[in-house]
């Protein structure tokens, strides 16, 4: 079976070919500058990478060019576009309604439009996606896998906000999470190594990009997340502020600065950019650690102290811990990153291996912790995309 998974984003169309047989990529790429006449087109078929600059319109035309290359002579994997045997999109926010994966039709659409309000820079896109998917072709399936969905399990006392309940039954305001996908990929690969069924995984997962994020994960369900309503609650993130007091925002607009400024400032400037005043890319503020940048030190500083901050409250919550387990950017990188936040959890029974942690990068999975660990914390690459197949194949076979 050929799955065909998507993501697109208000200008760019990202992609992936699956063979489901043994789960390999036959091609892979994506559209950036889309709504324009000079697209840029990257298709990458057996480790070569083919770049083109295209008319891309709209997502429809990004999408049509796409199909046409995986059946161009040469460069194609695919006689035909027919051999697609259904397309998986990720689509970030479900809202309340939806907390499993699910076939698309028009009632999936409409809620997925209804969510724009709590998924406004990413559902529009993909829902864009979607219906390009279904116009270029037509008669495929079309599924649709949501971010939310894995944090559908959180109980009331985890996503309810102690706000006026009429916030929380009129607009909807509550704790929904995000990169539901990443850590579900993680959880399921994670019982897998440690030999135990997903359902008597009791663990914490670390997704650690540019976007931070947390998971307590009890007996295989999320029960408690870092993000919140937004993807601005939580961790100190690349340019996200995390967890802030709530009257900063009332106070900086008392100064002058306009909400808007402000909604911007807290998403695009703060972070660890924000504290280092130059650079949200974790590899540029551990070089200037290393040269002595003081600021840089403290961005570093906050973002492992937050992390630990989260694990500790975590642990108490879970009925036991089988491991931390990192992922993302960061999370399968930084060697010096993951070491402080395992230092910092000395008190748990964490014992970092130092040589384990320096050898597990670029995709490699494992442990970086001692044998006699009392706390295994474990590196386990993510694979979202994979996940939307998997789901998308699930779906598909019982049609």
């Amino acid at each position: 079976m050929n799955i065909f998974v998507v993501n697109c984003g208000s200008s760019s169309i990202k992609y992936q070919l699956f063979d489901m047989a043994d789960e390999s990529v036959r091609a892979k790429g994506v559209v950036e500058r889309v709504g324009s006449d000079e697209a840029l087109l990257t298709h990458t078929v057996g480790g070569q990478k083919h770049t083109r600059t295209i008319v891309a319109r709209n997502h429809t035309e990004g999408m049509k060019y796409i199909l046409a290359l995986l059946v161009e002579p040469g460069i194609g994997v695919l006689a035909s576009t027919d051999e697609i045997d259904a397309v998986g999109h990720r689509v970030v926010h479900g809202g309340k309604q939806m907390s499993r994966t699910c076939l698309i039709d028009q009632g999936v659409i409409d809620i997925i439009r209804e969510n724009f309000v709590l998924g406004p820079l990413h559902n529009p896109p993909n829902l864009m996606g979607i219906e390009a998917a279904m116009t270029v072709m037509p008669g495929t399936p079309n599924v649709a896998v949501f971010d939310t969905a894995f944090l559908a399990t959180l109980p009331p006392k985890a996503y309810r906000y102690a706000v006026p309940a009429e916030w929380y039954t009129r607009h909807h305001v509550r704790r929904y999470g995000f990169h539901g996908t990443s850590h579900r990929y993680v959880s399921v690969q994670t019982a897998a190594l440690l030999g135990k069924p997903v359902e008597q995984l009791n663990v914490i997962t670390a997704h650690l990009g540019n976007g931070c994020s947390m998971t307590a994960i009890a007996n295989g369900q999320a029960v408690d997340h870092s993000m919140g309503m937004t993807p601005l609650e939580g961790l100190v993130m690349g340019t996200r502020s995390g967890d802030i007091d709530p009257a900063v925002v009332f106070y900086m607009t008392s100064v002058g600065l306009p909400p808007g400024e402000v909604d911007k400032a807290l998403n695009k400037s703060s972070g660890l950019l924000g504290l280092s005043e130059f650079s949200n890319d974790m590899r540029d503020l551990l070089t200037a650690v290393e040269g002595g940048n003081e600021k840089a030190r403290l961005a570093v500083e906050c973002f492992v102290y937050r992390i630990v901050k989260y694990i500790g409250a975590y642990s108490t919550i879970l009925p036991s811990l089988d491991a931390v387990v990192f992922t993302g950017g960061i999370g399968e990188n930084s060697t010096p990153v993951r070491g402080m936040v395992v230092e910092g959890l000395s008190r748990l029974g964490a014992k970092l291996d130092v040589q384990r942690n320096d050898a597990t990068l670029r995709g490699v999975c494992g442990p970086i912790t001692t044998p006699d660990s009392a706390l295994p914390v474990w590196v386990v690459p993510t694979n979202e995309e994979l996940m939307i197949a998997r789901d998308t194949e699930t779906i598909v076979k019982a049609l």
